[in-house]
């Protein structure tokens, strides 16, 4: 069983229900899913920005709890701060720099429906649907 990064946009259409969800889920299945550390906290902004209530907050938790959550390393951070070098003239933003870290610090896939935010990045494989 292969491990797939998952990025935010991809874990919220799970998330939610979203249409393009079931384009992804042919490609997830079979797979261990993971998400970086980022994830978890782009996910828990999104929900106090939108004003969730405990019983939505309950159900991230337990949401984000069937992933495998990536901690920070001291590799991921030697990755984000190339990966933010390597991007000077095309700058990344930070929260995307720490999901390519993490995928990329790890050697796995990044699953995301924005491949254009991670293009150009060495050593990145990205999983993307069309």
């Amino acid at each position: 069983m292969n491990t797939l990064v998952l990025d935010t946009n991809v874990v919220s259409f799970l998330m939610r229900g979203h249409s393009l969800a079931e384009l992804y889920r042919p490609r997830l299945e079979g797979h261990r899913l993971a998400i970086s550390f980022m994830t978890v906290g782009e996910l828990y902004e999104g929900a106090y920005r939108a004003g969730w209530g405990q019983e939505r907050l309950t159900k991230l938790r337990e949401t984000v709890e069937t992933y495998v959550v990536i901690p920070f390393s001291l590799g991921i951070c030697r990755e984000w701060g190339a990966i933010r070098c390597e991007r000077r003239a095309q700058p990344i933003a930070v929260d995307d720099a720490w999901i390519a870290a993490t995928a990329r610090n790890h050697g796995l896939p990044l699953v995301t429906h924005n491949p254009g935010d991670f293009s150009d990045i060495a050593g990145l494989e990205l999983l993307a649907v069309s």
